[in-house]
């Protein structure tokens, strides 16, 4: 039978998360949840693409398309997410997902069209970047054993944080895990993803996303993490720290506390996610015995001259960051959704 490419419809999403939950290539950030969350938290036209052969699923290539003055016009597999890219069960589906993703780029004038993939695939011709990197690591089946394999600084101040009688719990609602959310990215200057986005991501991806609180000794909200679960992986993906977080060892505490209970249910990687070269993430999680992974964005320039940069590097963007860092919170929260949605 004769493989055809068509954009998926809502009948279709069992069938597209059980290929995603099958294939090898393919991702948390693969699955059809996204065209939702992208669709209503930000207002952003999908186009989630299925190759099949009578009727059957050989791949999927989730796009989703940003029109921004100030950041461009892309398309982008897929926006707010650190992997994506082509999954594909055969390299003729994940041909013909390429050539249809790349006329369609042509078709909507985009400045360029973006796959984030964490294995290397052929596109010599295309735009790349060195800038981001993952860290995943297995686990071991015994949890003293994860301990003991952080290295000795930094498993310092996860006993630091457990002797300050640190807490860590579960949190269904999403209000408190914004609220340390918002106060970091703040900080650092950067706006803050929108709270329904969240709440989004709990709706939608069920008990895959879970949120993370941790709280001093008293009762204090000082720190939090909400993570995503895909097969036997754990990638804790947002996360958010209160100023006081650093004295008491929150930071070191909280990622233990996740990585102690993914290994007691038998989750057998932990993803540390992407970080920019360089940066102080990037020098935490190698503290914490991860190694470096180049991740491979490639960019198809259709109208635009050079690979974009949009990301707080940029040094374009430094008298932003200080001037954001000084609004007030309550005018950060309400601005912030208007820009980031068209980061991506």
């Amino acid at each position: 039978m004769m493989l055809t490419v068509r954009t998926a419809n809502p009948q279709d999403a069992q069938a597209w998360d059980a290929f995603v939950l099958n294939e090898p290539s393919a991702t948390f950030f693969h699955r059809i949840g996204w065209k939702e969350v992208i669709e209503r938290a930000f207002g952003h036209r999908t186009y989630f693409l299925l190759a099949e052969r009578n009727g059957q699923i050989e791949g999927v290539l989730p796009l989703a398309e940003i029109k921004s003055l100030l950041f461009g016009h892309s398309l982008i597999a897929l926006p707010f997410c650190v992997y994506g890219g082509i999954a594909a069960a055969t390299p003729e589906a994940r041909n013909a997902l390429d050539q249809h993703a790349q006329a369609l780029a042509t078709q909507l004038g985009v400045g360029h069209l973006e796959y984030r993939d964490r294995d290397a695939h052929a596109h010599e011709d295309w735009a790349t970047t060195e800038l981001y990197v993952t860290f995943r690591k297995e686990l071991d089946p015994d949890v003293e054993q994860n301990m003991l394999a952080i290295p000795r600084k930094q498993r310092a101040m996860v006993r630091k944080g457990i002797k300050n009688g640190l807490i860590a719990e579960i949190d269904e609602s999403v209000d408190n895990f914004f609220h340390v959310f918002a106060d970091n990215v703040q900080r650092h200057g950067t706006p803050a993803l929108p709270k329904r986005f969240f709440a989004l991501l709990k709706s939608v991806f069920g008990p895959d996303c879970e949120i993370q609180l941790v709280r001093s000794a008293e009762g204090e909200l000082i720190s939090g993490v909400l993570s995503f679960y895909f097969r036997d992986e754990v990638l804790p993906y947002y996360a958010g720290d209160m100023e006081t977080a650093r004295g008491l060892a929150a930071n070191d505490f909280k990622y233990w506390e996740l990585m102690r209970r993914a290994c007691e249910r038998g989750i057998h990687v932990f993803d540390y996610g992407r970080s920019k070269v360089g940066t102080g993430p990037y020098d935490f999680k190698r503290n914490w015995g991860f190694e470096p992974a180049p991740l491979h964005y490639t960019y198809k320039l259709v109208t635009a001259q050079k690979v974009p940069e949009n990301n707080p590097n940029n040094p374009k963007y430094q008298l932003f960051i200080k001037a954001w860092q000084k609004l007030p919170r309550s005018v950060a929260n309400f601005l912030g959704p208007f820009i980031v949605r068209n980061l991506g």
